[in-house]
């Protein structure tokens, strides 16, 4: 039986083939995401299992997984919010940003709410400075130019989800 899906196996399949052959540890990353999508994060079992679907080293695997922040090592809540805090961020309100969804949340970054519905994490450099300060919600959703009535109501919705 298999760690996970046909779905989700079809799509690392086709993520595989963009590579030569004997290349096809090259598709890790987005093995990782698509695993990810499936499982809510990445355990060492899915890990492991990657790894071996890849033919890899787990080892290899646990070091893409631990380097770049958008893989969860951890059970997060159902929608991780990312703030960004670089310096551009900074500069355009993300502390208080952060400061309102902490109050809000009832939580600190890198904690969970009891209902396991958020888990707030300290972001770096989204590439996207011009439209500062802003978060990602779960890796996929960019919102921006934020300030405190657009997190009242991103929270408000991401409640009614």
């Amino acid at each position: 039986m298999s760690m996970l899906s046909a779905e989700s196996l079809a799509l690392i399949d086709k993520e595989i083939a963009k590579y030569p052959a004997d290349q096809r540890q090259s598709a890790v990353m987005s093995a990782l995401r698509i695993a990810q999508v499936e499982k809510g994060w990445l355990s060492t079992e899915t890990m492991d299992f990657v790894a071996h679907y890849l033919g890899m080293q787990p080892i290899a695997v646990y070091e893409v997984a631990t380097f770049y922040n958008m893989y969860n090592i951890k059970p997060v809540g159902k929608h991780k919010l990312c703030v960004c805090t670089n310096l551009p961020c900074k500069l355009m309100g993300a502390d208080e940003i952060a400061d309102r969804l902490k109050k809000k949340l009832g939580i600190e970054f890198g904690e969970t709410t009891e209902d396991k519905q958020f888990t707030l994490v300290e972001g770096e450099c989204m590439g996207a400075c011009g439209d500062a300060p802003l978060l990602l919600v779960n890796n996929h959703r960019m919102e921006s130019f934020l300030n405190e009535e657009k997190i009242d109501a991103l929270l408000d919705e991401l409640k009614n989800k």
